[in-house]
């Protein structure tokens, strides 16, 4: 059997389409040359995040005291890749205070860089000690105490948890497509700053997905004339974004079981019946 110029042209067309249809891309040319240049924009997030912002108000919001969120993992990325690069993100800390600030229950305190902020404050004392310092210049105020300390990190990040795919090939003309789920675990407690007792401890984990989609033809279109092409496309979930919703999940459970426990309260007690709140603490008794 030999392929006419419209015959090749069909096949090409029809994996194109193909590959378009099954990444969900905006067209087919954003399928198979990419995306292109992108420019700066708000890091993307998960419906975690929707939850987060819509918890009812707080009769009062916590002062909260962060110091670090480690990777406690010892994961790293796989070589080829890198062997000493590490699989999740090291500014967990900064990432946590930023859910813990949109989740309008924590005033988050900086501790992480606590140093940098002791040596500004004594870089203004030394200028207030001196004789010719403006007379309308006032002492600086004391830092503010927390109420809780939030300890925790990134416990565990498994791969290769789930993989599998399906393909198939006839006279030379073949589509694959192939996935992998891998796992990142988070530990969030919150500890009473007067007595050092761990008032609440959550774990959350977010699956972390990858595909990959090819479509490949290795076929001899007429006599020492071989026709071969490929193409193909791979979507990874970013490993920082599923650890940030393990993380916004994280803050909404310990909020949920801090009202059922009456270490904080809401500015509504009606609002116990608020569909997020209910949602995630009847995610908690499910696996009881």
């Amino acid at each position: 059997m030999q392929f006419t110029g419209h015959k090749i042209a069909a096949i090409v067309m029809a994996l194109a389409v193909s590959l378009g249809g099954c990444t969900a891309v905006k067209n087919t040319g954003e399928a198979l040359f990419g995306p292109g240049r992108q420019d700066a924009k708000l890091t993307p997030r998960n419906d975690t995040y929707r939850d987060l912002v819509n918890l009812p108000q707080p009769k009062g919001k916590i002062l909260a005291a962060v110091y670090s969120f480690r990777d406690q993992t010892g994961q790293y990325k796989p070589s080829p890749a890198s062997s000493f690069s590490t699989a999740v993100t090291q500014g967990a800390a900064s990432m946590l205070m930023d859910v813990l600030n949109d989740s309008g229950w924590f005033i988050p305190l900086e501790r992480e860089g606590l140093q940098n902020l002791l040596t500004e404050r004594k870089i203004i004392r030394a200028a207030l000690a001196k004789p010719d310092a403006p007379e309308n210049n006032v002492m600086l105020p004391s830092l503010v105490a927390a109420n809780v300390l939030l300890e925790g990190g990134i416990v565990a990040y498994d791969t290769n948890i789930r993989t599998g795919g399906a393909g198939a090939r006839y006279f030379g003309i073949g589509a694959d497509e192939q996935y992998r789920v891998d796992q990142v675990t988070v530990n969030l407690r919150a500890v009473d700053i007067r007595s050092g007792r761990v008032l609440h401890s959550v774990l959350t984990s977010k699956t972390v997905y990858s595909k990959a989609i090819s479509a490949d033809v290795f076929r001899y279109v007429k006599f020492k004339r071989l026709l071969e092409m490929e193409m193909g496309t791979t979507t990874n979930e970013p490993a920082q974004i599923a650890t940030l919703s393990a993380m916004e999940s994280a803050v909404i459970h310990l909020i949920s079981e801090g009202i059922v426990a009456n270490s904080w309260a809401l500015q509504n007690p009606e609002e116990i019946n608020n569909p997020v709140i209910q949602y995630y603490l009847n995610e908690a008794t499910t696996f009881m």
